[in-house]
């Protein structure tokens, strides 16, 4: 299989992507994207991601842009990993998972480092900003009483990608001002991921 190229820069959501390539174990290339200096700015990154954000992922049929379909297409890529559920009902709860990260989660985050995108006065910037704890805190308050059950992982017995994408946003809680000790199964969750070596790998 010729090597996917993952396009990402620490400290986002890239490393789930990253995560779920190594649980599959299929060949990958990295490159770091530099936000500090604007690099996802430049024409040269503009052309592999025109959206200027990542993470990115090279493949041999195109490139592909969003961390759930990422995810997605890793998981079908190496279907012997099991990294996604066979039935269409688990598959369609863990997009349904996926999406919540992405549309509610993620937003709610980037209302803190990326005020910007939604307000141009410096007032209406620090009021979102202040918001943010509240509302991780409600969006983890959700994840724990609905998505992480009796089951180790967010799917149950079965680990997913959806693991490593949780695993990923729950590591931005800290710098949201957010005590992650109020969500006991959240805390469990991410120390069993920390011992998996594939998130080992990733993180290394």
């Amino acid at each position: 299989m010729t090597p996917l190229t993952l396009y990402y820069t620490p400290g986002t959501c890239a490393l789930a992507v990253r995560i779920a390539l190594e649980e599959a174990g299929v060949p990958y290339q990295l490159e770091r994207v530099d936000f500090a200096s604007g690099q996802q700015r430049t024409p040269e990154y503009l052309a592999v991601n025109p959206k200027g954000r990542v993470p990115a992922l090279i493949t041999p049929h195109g490139t592909l842009t969003e961390t759930p379909a990422l995810l997605a297409y890793v998981a079908h890529s190496a279907p012997q990993s099991r990294l996604t559920p066979d039935d269409a009902y688990g598959f369609a709860r863990l997009q349904e998972f996926h999406s919540y990260l992405a549309s509610t989660v993620h937003v709610a985050h980037a209302h803190r480092p990326r005020a910007s995108r939604w307000a141009d006065e410096p007032e209406a910037q620090a009021a979102m900003q202040r918001k943010v704890p509240h509302n991780m805190t409600e969006c983890f308050q959700f994840i724990e009483h609905h998505y992480l059950g009796d089951g180790p992982w967010v799917m149950g017995a079965q680990y997913t990608v959806g693991d490593g994408y949780l695993f990923t946003i729950g590591t931005w809680l800290h710098s949201d001002g957010v005590d992650i000790a109020q969500f006991p199964k959240v805390v469990a969750h991410a120390q069993r991921m920390l011992q998996r070596p594939a998130v080992q790998r990733a993180l290394a």
